[in-house]
């Protein structure tokens, strides 16, 4: 008997959830999504890890060992 109950319940939780709409912050969202600016603040432990892995400081993120054609061959390889 309690089954219908608990069914109502959650298809109105669900309803709530699929029509909320909240207000989203743009300027929150793009410092964060954005590169720090040059002399400003930046997290001591972001500070750490690059200091462990300096690979990853370069702009693109990672280095690539293999040239365009090594790539290719392995990729020829596998297929």
């Amino acid at each position: 008997m309690g089954r219908g109950r608990q069914k109502a319940k959650h298809t109105k939780v669900a309803r709530e959830l699929k029509y909320f709409s909240p207000d989203t912050n743009y300027n929150a969202l793009e410092r964060e999504l954005t590169h720090p600016v040059t002399g400003a603040p930046v997290d001591a432990r972001l500070e750490e890890d690059l200091e462990k892995w300096p690979e990853f400081t370069t702009p693109s993120g990672y280095t690539d060992e293999y040239s365009e054609d090594e790539f290719q061959s392995d990729q020829n390889k596998t297929a």
